[in-house]
């Protein structure tokens, strides 16, 4: 049950300074898989309007899957329907998905979302486009974005620009890159100028619960074969108490009856 997550290949680096909340993003994540915009795999956190008149305020940021390093999804799902590739990208197979929600309960950053209304429900979430990966092509979200307010490479790269940024500009920027140290690192990283908490980001921990998910999964079948023999030593157990009580019954009844019959001569 080792299990040593890699570093992803690609990552997106998502700057909550530039996002004008135009929602193209989530237009072309629309467009690019099909589905109607409230079924998209992008929703937008906000801080909402802050400050006094004059000087009022508004953040936004797309918020999307993190593909995490080591992703609590892929560990609680039992049959495998979630999964992480060799580029780090966290990937659905409806085929498989038997709708039992346990990813939805697992992600800290509350990603998956389900499809309640429908009658064959299914998960949704990001996969990064990785058919437009293969086309060479960037992710839809990032290619559309107007204001560069979504930016997608390389992970390593992506993470030196966001520490190159906050670098720079310390007095603009929170000093923290949120999904570099988030549920054991992720591929999705974010750079504010508020902090995370104030967009509604959920305040994960480090250390990504996928270890204890696996424990549970895939250590199954043995629990459940430890329980087996649990209670099965029980069960004999129990039987050979209810033989011993039955034949001291039978003796308690034969000496009954045969002083019984003493007493009759």
């Amino acid at each position: 049950m080792s299990h040593q997550p890699n570093n992803p290949r690609y990552g997106f680096l998502i700057d909550a300074s530039y996002c004008i909340d135009c929602r193209t993003c989530m237009v072309a994540c629309s467009v690019e898989n099909n589905v109607p915009m409230d079924s998209t795999r992008i929703w937008i956190k906000e801080t909402g309007v802050t400050g006094t008149y004059p000087e009022l305020k508004r953040f936004t940021a797309p918020f999307h899957c993190m593909h995490c390093k080591d992703p609590s999804c892929v560990s609680a799902c039992t049959v495998s329907a979630l999964t992480r590739n060799e580029d780090g990208i966290v990937k659905y197979d409806q085929d498989i998905c038997i709708g039992c929600r346990y990813c939805v309960y697992a992600c800290p950053f509350n990603v998956p979302n389900y499809q309640w209304d429908e009658p064959l429900p299914l998960v949704i979430k990001c996969d990064m486009c990785f058919q437009r990966l293969g086309e060479g092509q960037q992710p839809a979200c990032a290619a559309t974005c107007p204001t560069n307010a979504i930016q997608f490479g390389r992970y390593e790269d992506m993470l030196a620009e966001a520490h190159r940024k906050i670098n720079e500009r310390p007095d603009k920027y929170v000093q923290h890159v949120y999904g570099e140290e988030e549920n054991g690192g992720t591929a999705t990283l974010y750079i504010s100028p508020v902090p995370f908490e104030e967009l509604g980001f959920p305040l994960a921990g480090t250390t990504s619960p996928a270890y204890s998910n696996r424990l549970v999964t895939e250590g199954t079948p043995m629990v459940a074969g430890a329980m087996l023999v649990g209670l099965t030593g029980a069960y004999l157990t129990i039987k050979h108490l209810k033989e011993e009580a039955e034949k001291e019954r039978q003796e308690a009844e034969q000496t009954k009856l045969a002083e019984s019959a003493v007493e009759e001569k």
